[in-house]
């Protein structure tokens, strides 16, 4: 018996259940002595990049980081193509085509509104009954716009109804903008435009037609009489007047540039014939429809001699070259603002129009009435 206790004793005293560990290199049998921690050690810098390698892996494609971001190589500046931004600064690409017969024959049923909010097909500014043969249609810029403004000013001083009317072949003007009908009476006033004016509040024929938008200036015209910060100032006196009516936000697209087209028959020598100019003949409803078609309106056909879409806020067509292409008396008609010798240097448009014809049959009719 007593030599089984004296082993038991024995194995007890030699393995002890728990071992204690030294913690931060301080013994557990002083643990009141304080030392400063101490850091791990740093490894090689051979091993920097050993450590910062992601571990291999056959199955996976993690990328390896680079060893040191020193050798990082600046970050390639990113490429904008600023050649033709939409508000770009310069003139707009655009160009004078003249219209095909395809896109006139596609737009002519396009809606435009007039001052009283009445819709007109688009082709009735130009053809039917009791239209001019030669109709010279202007596209203008939004309602408040002042550089547009001041060119139907010097328009007006320069080519009147009453000069239209002298000529062989009966020729007219037409204005169409892009904001609302209701401010198209004090469009009027502010221009004193004596030309009928309508809108396109959707643009429809602004876009068929190839006129684009922009915001740029461009070089000052000839048209331009009064200074930029009075036709500034006159825009926004224009619309604070439009508060109270609710329609200072409705002068149409800002950035909507226009142009002008000129619409004439094909042949200058056949005009469409009126009633009166044929006998009373009875006829059945039958044989009518056959001989017209159920398409036929008895319309002349025009087509676009000349045109000029505008390339920044304030490039009209000069007014000598307007009165040049409508086959106008040029010393007769130009105002005083206007230089002669700028018909040609100045010239913008695209097309031959009847215009030498036009002359030509106004120098036989006052030689005529000269001879009587």
């Amino acid at each position: 018996m007593t030599d089984n206790l004296t082993e038991a004793n024995a194995s007890t005293t030699t393995k002890s259940p728990i071992e204690r560990k030294p913690v931060g290199g301080i013994s557990p049998e002083s643990p009141s002595v304080e030392r400063a921690p101490t850091l791990p050690p740093r490894p090689a810098q051979d091993s920097d990049e050993k450590t910062l390698e992601a571990p291999k892996c056959d199955t996976c494609s993690v990328p390896k980081k680079a060893g040191s971001t020193r050798s990082k190589s600046p970050p390639t500046p990113i490429k904008v193509d600023k050649t033709q931004p939409e508000d770009f600064e310069g003139e707009l690409a655009t160009n004078n085509d003249l219209p095909s017969a395809e896109t006139l024959k596609k737009i002519e049923n396009y809606i435009v509104l007039d001052r009283h909010g009445k819709s007109h097909p688009f082709k009735t500014l130009y053809t039917g009954s009791n239209v001019a043969r030669r109709v010279l249609i202007i596209f203008v810029r939004h309602f408040f716009c002042g550089n547009c403004q001041e060119f139907l000013r010097s328009l007006s001083d320069a080519i009147t109804p009453e000069a239209l009317l002298r000529l062989p072949v009966s020729t007219f003007i037409a204005v169409i903008g892009c904001g609302d009908p209701a401010l198209i009476d004090m469009y009027v006033n502010e221009t004193g435009c004596r030309f009928p004016v309508y809108t396109d509040p959707t643009r429809s024929l602004f876009d068929a037609l190839g006129m684009s938008k922009t915001l740029q200036l461009g070089t000052k015209p000839a048209y331009m009489r009064r200074s930029m910060m009075h036709s500034i100032v006159g825009s926004i006196v224009q619309g604070v007047k439009q508060i109270p009516t609710g329609n200072v936000l409705k002068m149409g697209d800002q950035r909507q540039v226009g142009g002008e087209f000129l619409f004439e028959p094909r042949d200058i020598l056949t005009p469409v014939s009126t009633p009166r100019d044929e006998k009373a003949k009875p006829i059945s409803a039958f044989e009518e429809a056959e001989e017209r078609g159920p398409d036929h309106d008895g319309n002349e056909e025009k087509r676009v001699t000349w045109c000029h879409r505008m390339k920044t806020t304030r490039d009209h067509a000069e007014i000598p070259e307007l009165i040049e292409v409508l086959g106008l008396d040029q010393t007769a008609t130009a105002g005083r603002d206007v230089s002669r010798g700028s018909i040609t240097s100045a010239r913008k448009g695209k097309g031959h129009s009847m215009a030498q014809e036009i002359r030509k049959l106004s120098a036989e009719r006052s030689r005529t009435s000269n001879e009587t």
